[in-house]
C-alpha cells in the first residue's frame, strides 16, 4: 500500500489512512512485535483516531512475526520501566486490578465496531497476546508460515485480552479448550480448516490477497455493510424469532433509506 503520512506513530504502532482504508501496523520487528502496556495504549489511541471516512481497518505487522506475545520483561520482578509489574498488579485491590486489565483490553475491543470491518494479515508467530489481537479482528488472512498459539494457561495465567469469546465462536468450545490448555501451535492449513483463518496463502502472496479482500469489502454500500455486520454479530444472542425480527427491522431501514422515505 502507498506510504502515507501517519496519524499515529509511537510505541510500536503506526496508523495511516487512505480514504476509506486505515492501516494499523506493528512496527517493532526486532522484538517480533512483542506487546506491552504502552503498545496497548497506542492501539487504543489508534481506534479513537480513526476518521469517520474509514470503512475497513487492516492490521498488519512488520518482520517475520505478527506478534510473539507479551514482552517477556513483563514476567520479571522488575517488569518494564514505567509500567506495573505482574507483582505490582497482584498487590492491587480487586477494583484497581480489574480497572487495569479493562484498560489493557481497550486495545482489543474496538476492532469489532459495527461501522468498520477489520482484517488481520498474519504471518509467522501469533502467540498469546498476538493470537488474541488477530482474534480481535473480524477477518483473518494468514500466510502459510503462520503459527497461532495460546500460551497463557501454560504460564499459569488465562487469556484475558478478549480472545476467549471469538475463539469459542470460531472453533467451538471443545477445540478452543484444547488449544488453550495444551498451548500447541495451530498452523495455516488447520487454521483455515477449523475457521480461525478466512484464507491461507503463500507468504509472498499475503499482501496481494489482503489487498483483494479489502477492495471487495469497500465495494458494497457502507450502510448495508453496517447493518449486515450488526445482524451477524448479534445472532448468537438472539433466538430464531428474535433474529427474524432483527432482519425485518434492518431491511425496513435499508428500504426506506434507498427509497428516500423518512421513518
Amino acid at each position: 500500500m502507498a506510504s502515507l503520512e501517519p496519524l499515529l506513530d509511537k510505541d510500536g504502532v503506526r496508523l495511516t489512512v487512505d480514504d476509506a482504508i486505515a492501516t494499523v501496523t506493528l512496527t517493532n520487528p526486532a522484538k517480533r512485535n512483542a506487546q506491552s502496556p504502552a503498545l496497548w495504549r497506542a492501539l487504543a489511541e489508534a481506534g479513537r483516531s480513526l476518521p469517520g471516512s474509514v470503512r475497513v481497518v487492516l492490521l498488519r505487522a512488520e518482520g517475520k512475526s505478527f506478534s510473539a506475545g507479551l514482552n517477556r520483561q513483563m514476567f520479571t520482578p522488575e517488569g518494564i520501566e514505567g509500567e506495573p509489574s505482574f507483582i505490582d498488579l497482584a498487590r492491587r485491590d480487586d477494583a484497581a486490578l480489574d480497572a487495569t486489565i479493562a484498560e489493557y483490553q481497550e486495545a482489543f475491543t474496538w476492532w469489532r465496531r459495527n461501522d468498520i470491518v477489520s482484517v488481520a494479515a498474519v504471518q509467522g508467530h501469533a502467540v498469546g497476546a498476538g493470537f488474541q489481537l488477530a482474534l480481535a479482528c473480524d477477518l483473518r488472512v494468514v500466510a502459510d508460515d503462520v503459527q497461532f498459539a495460546m500460551l497463557e494457561t501454560s504460564l499459569g495465567l488465562v487469556p484475558d485480552l478478549t480472545g476467549t469469546h471469538p475463539l469459542v465462536s470460531l472453533v467451538g468450545y471443545g477445540r478452543a479448550l484444547e488449544i488453550c490448555l495444551t498451548g500447541r501451535f495451530v498452523q495455516a492449513e488447520e487454521a483455515q480448516r477449523i475457521g480461525l483463518a478466512n484464507l491461507a496463502v503463500p507468504a509472498d502472496q499475503l499482501d496481494d490477497a489482503v489487498r483483494d479482500l479489502v477492495a471487495a469489502l469497500v465495494a458494497a454500500p457502507r450502510d448495508a455493510v453496517v447493518e449486515t455486520k450488526a445482524l451477524l454479530r448479534g445472532a448468537d444472542g438472539r433466538d430464531y424469532e428474535e433474529q427474524r425480527a432483527a432482519e425485518r427491522a434492518a431491511q425496513a431501514r435499508r428500504l426506506r433509506d434507498l427509497a428516500g422515505v423518512a421513518e
